[in-house]
């Protein structure tokens, strides 16, 4: 399907803090793409950095939380039907590298550098993916519940990563989108000694709902200043989702001996670690990026079990093309609690 000729609105970023709504052109579809009509897409934290800090590439469109449907299938591409109800998800690791044969394809290497690169989001009314990247959307989830799946699937890499058990004590830092959902993925996995440090009230509060059963103050988290004396009341694993280099560091002195530090929040600062600390208490420190090998379809599976709180996850009002800029501050502020969707449909027509 050609559709040169078509237009569509679209959410440009133009400059920091700067997004106009204008028509561009609907993508064309090569042999092994398909054409997706976009349902809903959520407001990443990347996306804050991108707009908000102003790192993005001028001209361009974000959005890769997205859900939709078919309208439109390449040449070469089997086993989809247009009106197909779907997810986009990561493009296929090689397959052959070390980090694709241990099945942690999102470092493949043959992946390149991070960056915008060519691809065009789904803060538009379509958005056009290999079509080795779609993921079908189980029956009975719908597609607003859908796009949380693939912010799911980061938070569900956290987990593998970490590999909490029952009867471990948890502390999640950061009580924005991804930390709410990986609050309520600790507790899906039946952890109960689940708590959160968030400087925001409304959020604090959220943490709470989601099933958080301790909330804090970042104020209220001590270090010791000796390197061997613990926290009054450790834990076994941080999950830093804050991006807040006074939370990563702060997270690692509320470590238990042989503790866990997992950081999932980005951000430009830099935390200076207390090397002592970790060599003394053979403390871990590791990274978290994007998902699992199979991530994106356990995220689904979740979803579609019933077994999180969907709605404090998710904002109950989505937010058109014109709001996506309004949004995000208030993602930066943290009057906006949960999960913001763009809903592009809704727009200026």
């Amino acid at each position: 399907m050609s559709a040169a000729h078509e237009r569509m609105l679209a959410a440009v970023f133009r400059e920091k803090r700067e997004i106009v709504v204008e028509e561009w052109p609907v993508p064309d579809v090569g042999p092994k793409e398909v054409l997706i009509e976009v349902s809903h897409c959520g407001i990443c934290g990347t996306d804050l950095h991108v707009v908000l800090e102003g790192m993005g590439v001028r001209n361009s469109i974000g959005g890769h939380e997205y859900s939709g449907r078919v309208v439109a299938l390449g040449a070469e591409v089997t086993g989809w039907e247009v009106g197909a109800e779907v997810v986009g998800g990561p493009r296929v690791g090689c397959g052959t590298c070390p980090p694709c044969r241990a099945g942690r394809p999102s470092l493949c290497a043959g992946r390149g550098s991070i960056g915008m690169g060519g691809f065009q989001g789904a803060f538009a009314d379509f958005v056009k993916v290999d079509a080795s990247q779609l993921l079908a959307i189980p029956e009975g989830l719908g597609l607003r519940e859908a796009a949380l799946a693939e912010p799911l699937a980061v938070a569900l890499h956290a987990l593998t990563l970490a590999a909490p058990q029952p009867g471990e004590r948890v502390l999640v830092t950061g009580a924005g989108p991804l930390g709410l959902l990986l609050i309520a993925a600790l507790r899906a996995r039946g952890l109960e000694d689940v708590r959160a440090s968030e400087p925001a009230p409304l959020r604090r509060e959220q943490a709470g709902r989601v099933g958080a059963k301790r909330l804090f103050e970042p104020e209220q988290l001590t270090m010791k200043p000796i390197p061997f004396d613990l926290a009054s009341d450790p834990v076994d694993v941080v999950f830093e989702c804050s991006g807040n280099p006074a939370a990563m560091e702060t997270g690692l002195g509320q470590l238990d001996r042989m503790g866990r530090l997992v950081l999932v929040g980005t951000g430009i600062r830099r935390p200076k670690f207390d090397h002592n600390r970790i060599l003394l208490n053979e403390l871990i420190v590791m990274g978290a990026y994007n998902y699992d090998e199979t991530g994106m379809s356990d995220a689904l599976d979740l979803l579609a079990a019933g077994r999180l709180p969907i709605e404090e996850l998710i904002e109950p009002d989505g937010v058109p093309l014109s709001g996506l800029l309004g949004a995000l501050e208030g993602l930066e502020s943290g009057a906006l609690t949960r999960k913001v969707m763009i809903v592009p449909r809704e727009t200026e027509r």
